[in-house]
């Protein structure tokens, strides 16, 4: 799970609708960039010293920014990351712009992004278009006549198109043997944001669901249906999807991996499933020889198949029409790409306006393209100097994790040992990999931009079952070069910084390392301790689910996260929705831990003997303010709604106060007393 993820991934393709023509007017157009900006990683602007530092350490950091910064009206959210992916994607959109001219001198891999870009860019070809682009699969869902005929036609939906419906299918390293990698088949098909959207009772629940039916009868109708028709079959197509979110685990079940294990061999998986063939939709992935699956949730498939039994022929096929064209209406003409807005991004995410389309184009590079793209980034922002730098301080930041492990006084010397078997055994991969990907094999034109989407896709599904019963490539990314985030992954076992993250405000190679550790310290320390937080410890050194631990020890580790717990479900998100602890338990402790390491790092190296004050602070309080101004950021009432119920991290202020207020360290470098606000009566620690 990305550490200190701004939920781009899940947004960045919905953000799309109309907005306030008065600010759309008053700001001043952007401009593609040529260089990234400057912004300082400690920028003593950002804060506001009239607040006490030990009654609220986000405002008194972050004060100054918040004041300076309101929030797009493109956005749903807006803080130190989202602009810094901003300035990126208006960095790449000005290398995407000279790639897109034809007559330019280019690569084949810069024609390939180039040509992309060009086509996502015409937005005259695409109005011209219109639905067209639907036209043979929804003339194919027309003519299914029965259930034989579904697997093959579910199979063309999830290979070439970003949809899945009643289920998804792909492939995963075995929980128990990381070395292998295996079909997976895992819930999926609903069109609302989480499974207990479709239960709750409140009234915000019910209006939402009532707005979700009217926007499935606006996709319906645009399609071609009547009123009626659209009417009858979106109030079909909810009672359906709400059968299968009945079925399907919560986000807190979810996180515990031991929950999602059920491996079986192909005739068990059809037991679950005896109305569904799954040989026949093998052979349509083109994967007719897999006989060993992990099922996530076996309850969601038994679950679908009664719905199979018992819904009628029509409703399905409405609900095929509309999982399709959700899945593909980013990327068709305006009416389209404006009901899917209005929904997704301002019912839900309470965001005013559409974002402009070449912000839209670039994020769709880079999702599709990644390497490609990444490559360009990488050549002008990211030296090997800079590579080494970060790479010193995540090995200052493991040897402090290797110190704080040999002197826990609550693990036993067997746990431990095999702590850190498994902290030795983590690749640090910093920047970008170390073998690029071929996108070669992609037949991309500038006139069909919905064709290209489509094919893009195909080629990443068939790249990723493929794997299936390949030798396991540990060099593998999941985020690419560009991004603005960082990630641990418990069966890689693996910590990825993505060239994007490396950049000022987050690192910042030109000014002392205090702020640099509190900040991006701070996040090498958050990903080294997601391995072993509530989720990450059940895994072992190489990324097996195995039970290393004493029964003791895992006692004593539980009793010390329940103390974070306890402490982050006391504070409120919005209205009176408070987080939900566990949801964001290893967010929580990965924050936490991260503090710590970053802290103890910093004070082990040398150049730390000959910090001095600056901007009027300590350089323990530089520390400190670095680490807090990352966060700096607001959120609206409606991403807030959503973020509670869907996110596993807590709000940004508690990312903050939470932290500093467990520490002594924090309260000697600013003179706080107990009880004050930022100094907890009984801190909660762990590592």
């Amino acid at each position: 799970m990305a550490g200190r993820s701004v939920v781009l991934l899940l947004s960045a393709l919905l953000a799309a609708g109309a907005g306030s023509a008065a600010a759309a007017q008053q700001a001043p157009p952007e401009q593609p960039l040529t260089q990234l900006p400057y912004e300082p990683s400690l920028n003593p602007a950002s804060m506001d010293r009239a607040v006490d530092p030990c009654v609220d350490f986000y405002q008194y950091s972050c004060g100054g920014w918040l004041r300076a910064n309101p929030i797009p009206d493109d956005q749903s959210s807006w803080d130190v990351y989202r602009r810094a992916t901003v300035a990126n994607q208006r960095y790449l959109w000005g290398i995407l712009d000279g790639l897109s001219r034809a007559d330019a001198p280019r690569t084949a891999t810069q024609q390939q992004v180039g040509d992309y870009f060009a086509a996502c860019m015409d937005e005259t070809a695409i109005e011209r278009r219109g639905s067209a682009p639907l036209a043979p699969r929804l003339a194919a869902i027309d003519a299914l006549s029965d259930l034989r005929g579904l697997p093959m036609l579910l199979a063309d939906l999830h290979l070439a198109t970003p949809t899945n419906a009643l289920f998804d299918f792909s492939a995963s390293q075995d929980l128990v043997d990381s070395s292998q990698v295996i079909a997976f088949a895992q819930a999926g098909g609903l069109g609302l944001p989480d499974r207990d959207y479709y239960s709750r009772q409140d009234d915000k629940s019910v209006e939402l669901r009532r707005q979700y039916v009217a926007q499935v009868v606006r996709v319906l109708m645009l399609l071609g249906d009547s009123e009626v028709q659209a009417t009858r079959a979106a109030a079909q197509v909810l009672q359906l999807e709400m059968s299968l979110a009945s079925a399907s685990l919560t986000r807190v079940e979810r996180r515990d991996p031991r929950k999602l294990l059920h491996k079986m061999d192909l005739a068990a998986l059809q037991r679950l499933t005896p109305h569904f063939d799954w040989r026949a939709y093998l052979q349509g992935v083109g994967a007719a020889s897999l006989r060993r699956f992990n099922v996530t949730e076996p309850r969601f498939l038994q679950m679908l198949d009664q719905q199979l039994q018992t819904v009628d022929l029509a409703t399905l096929k409405a609900y095929l029409r509309w999982q399709y064209a959700r899945g593909m209406s980013p990327y068709l003409s305006s009416n389209f790409v404006d009901a899917n807005f209005d929904f997704y991004s301002r019912t839900l995410r309470g965001v005013p306006a559409q974002q402009p389309r070449w912000k839209r184009c670039v994020q769709l590079v880079d999702r599709q393209l990644g390497d490609a793209l990444g490559q360009e980034f990488v050549s002008r922002n990211f030296s090997a100097d800079l590579k080494q730098k970060v790479l010193h301080m995540t090995a200052q930041v493991e040897r402090a994790f290797e110190i704080e492990l040999e002197q826990l006084d609550w693990m036993g010397p067997q746990t431990k040992a095999r702590a850190l078997q498994k902290l030795h055994g983590i690749t640090n991969k910093i920047g970008y990999p170390d073998r690029w990907r071929d996108y070669s094999s992609i037949t991309l034109q500038r006139e069909d931009f919905a064709g290209n989407v489509e094919r893009a896709t195909l080629f990443e599904a068939r790249r990723q079952l493929a794997k299936i019963g390949k030798p396991l490539d540990r060099g593998e990314w999941g985020m690419t070069p560009p991004t603005v985030n960082a990630y641990y992954d418990p069966q890689m076992n693996d910590i990825n910084f993505p060239a994007g993250v490396l950049q000022p405000p987050l690192y910042d190679a030109s000014i002392d390392d205090a702020p640099n550790y509190g900040n991006t310290g701070g996040t090498i320390g958050h990903e080294l301790t997601h391995g072993f937080d509530d989720e990450g410890r059940q895994f072992d050194a190489k990324g097996n689910l195995r039970d290393w631990w004493t029964a003791a020890d895992g006692k004593a580790f539980e009793e010390r996260a329940q103390c974070v717990v306890d402490q982050y479900a006391q504070y409120t998100v919005v209205d009176d929705i408070k987080i939900n602890s566990k949801l964001t338990e290893g967010e929580d402790i990965a924050d936490l831990g991260g503090l710590v390491l970053a802290w103890i790092a910093w004070k082990m190296d040398p150049a730390t003997a000959n910090a001095q004050p600056r901007d009027g602070l300590t350089p323990e309080q530089r520390f400190f303010v670095g680490n807090a101004q990352w966060a700096c950021g607001d959120t609206r009432p409606e991403q807030l709604r959503l973020s509670a119920a869907t996110d596993p991290h807590s709000p940004l202020k508690y990312r903050v106060n939470g932290l500093v207020s467990n520490l002594p360290q924090f309260a000697q470098a600013f003179s706080c007393k107990a009880g004050q606000p930022m100094v907890r009566p009984k801190p909660c620690k762990i590592w």
